[in-house]
Order: structure tokens, then C-alpha cells, then sequence
């Protein structure tokens, strides 16, 4: 088995704590009990990309299930997918409904599909993934299914929740569904923004740094982890910006952790979060807060 992945098959994560790792991007591998899920990782090592892929494709073993938030390559990496239904073949597949034929055409088969869409849930082992309508740019609901094409999830087990934005703006009822689901241990948003060049070039966006640093302060998780800022040099993103700015608005009390790629985060239930930390602290390798 890969090294880091043996690290990660022995950490520990008993009831009200959890442990991420980051894997560049949007890609975060969640670990709550003794259920592994993989979520938006872009593995293929395309020549385009700043750095390659933490983890190997061909080397992710062990993981109960991949999710993706929407049917862009580094979201669904297709390829990749193909590849885990292989070296994973009791994991499932987690993905919004509208992809499902996309998905199918990979060689995964229906029996391993779980298909969501806005309000809609599935259970793997221990933990529940919960999904909301994502905003990329703009809605986009299928007027004749009532599908949307990009979600976010809410990942709830072993007395924790993670809250993974996918790619989004803020939109009107958004904060609301989020709330509902009670205090958030961990949220991890794009920061990379949006603009008319991008735009122009086909590239549709995301929340500003200052959007996603005020969801961040309506939302006051035990943690925000910035993403969608290091892989493409045509749409990147500044994190240490956006540490700022929540630094200025908000305080210490929303703790901000700039990541590293599989370096361990350690969370647990908000209330064991330590309030009055120095911001510059929680940068250190391995959080543990």
C-alpha cells in the first residue's frame, strides 16, 4: 500500500473527531470513523497543471467511496474514476444525478452509483452525505428534470460535520440550507473568484476571497481551509488574502488553516475548537485544534 495511505489507514478518529487531508484543488479526503471518502480529487497529471498529483492515481486503495461535485475535470476526473472502480471495487460512486450517463460510460457500474441532487442524501457506512444546489456561475437547473448540474455536500458522521462547497458563488437561500444542518467542524470553499477574461475563455467562476471569507463569517465553522487556489495558473487564487481579510473582519474567532497537500488536519466537534488562537498558528504541519 502507498505510505501515506498506510498513515492514514492507522489514524485514528474516534466519536466527535475526524481527520482531512487535503489533496490540492477542491480535493480533500475525509476520514470520520472508520469511513474514508475521497472528494473532488483531480489525479490525472496533465501537463497544464502547477503540481502533480499528491497521490497516484493507481495507488488509491482502501477508500468506501469518491465523490464528485460536478462534472469538470478536476471535480470528476474521469480517468481517474475508471481507474479507482478498479482499485477500489467495493467503493461507491457519489455524483449529481444529471451526470449519471457520463459516469456510466466509465465502466462503473449503476449497482455503485449514488446519485443526488439538491435536498437529497445517501449514507456510506458510517457517514452521511448530504447535497445542495452549487451556484458555478450560475444555477443552471434543468428545467425538465429539476436536476442541477453541480452540488455541494455536507458530510456528516461519528459526531462531525464537514462542509464541502464544491465550486460556487453565494446565492439566495444558500446560507439558510446550510444552517439548517447545525454548527459546521470544518469547511473548506474556493476562494479563485471570477472575472471577463476568465469568462471570456470559457473558464466560469467561483466566490471572491471576500465572499467566501463573509460565508465563512455567517457560518463561523470550528475551521475554514481555502481551496481552488494552486492548480491552474490562468485561474488562481491568493490564500493568504483571504486569511487576511477573515483576519480583519472576523477575528480570531473564525480560525483559518492555509493547507498542504496530505499533511493531517485534525477536527473535532466545534466546541472543542480553541477560540482565541493566534491565526499564524494554525498554519503549523499536522493541525491538531
Amino acid at each position: 500500500m502507498n505510505p501515506f495511505l498506510e498513515t492514514v489507514k492507522k489514524t485514528e478518529a474516534p466519536f466527535g473527531a475526524g481527520c482531512l487531508w487535503w489533496l490540492g484543488q477542491m480535493g480533500l479526503l475525509v476520514k470520520l470513523g472508520e469511513t474514508l471518502l475521497c472528494v473532488d480529487y483531480f489525479a490525472s497529471p496533465l501537463p497544464e497543471r502547477r503540481l502533480p498529483p499528491p497521490l497516484p492515481a493507481e495507488e488509491t486503495e482502501g477508500v468506501d467511496a469518491f465523490l464528485g461535485t460536478h462534472n469538470h475535470l478536476d471535480h470528476i476526473d474521469h480517468e481517474a474514476w475508471k481507474i479507482w472502480a478498479r482499485t477500489c471495487p467495493r467503493a461507491k460512486f457519489v455524483f449529481p444525478r444529471l451526470h449519471q450517463q457520463e459516469v456510466l460510460a466509465d465502466g462503473i457500474g449503476r449497482d455503485r452509483c449514488l446519485l443526488l441532487n439538491d435536498g437529497e442524501s445517501v449514507k456510506i457506512g458510517e457517514v452521511t452525505v448530504h447535497a445542495i444546489a452549487a451556484c458555478h456561475e450560475f444555477l443552471d437547473q434543468d428545467p425538465e428534470t429539476g436536476l442541477y448540474p453541480a452540488l455541494q455536500y455536507v458530510i456528516e458522521g461519528n459526531g462531525v460535520r464537514i462542509y464541502h462547497a464544491g465550486d460556487t458563488l453565494r446565492y439566495e437561500g444558500m446560507l439558510p440550507k446550510l444552517r439548517a444542518f447545525g454548527p459546521l467542524d470544518a469547511i473548506l470553499v474556493p476562494i479563485n473568484g471570477r472575472d471577463g477574461k476568465r469568462y471570456r475563455d470559457h473558464c466560469i467562476g467561483n466566490m471572491t476571497f471576500q465572499e467566501a471569507a463573509d460565508l465563512a463569517g455567517e457560518l463561523s465553522p470550528g475551521l475554514t481551509i481555502p481551496g481552488h487556489w494552486d492548480m491552474f495558473a490562468g485561474n488562481p487564487g491568493d490564500p493568504e488574502a483571504f486569511a487576511d481579510y477573515v483576519d480583519a473582519k472576523y477575528g480570531s474567532g473564525i480560525p483559518v488553516l492555509i493547507p498542504r497537500p496530505l499533511e493531517p488536519i485534525h477536527v473535532q466537534a466545534k466546541s472543542g475548537y480553541i477560540k482565541n488562537q493566534n491565526r499564524r498558528d494554525l498554519y503549523a504541519e499536522g493541525l491538531q485544534i
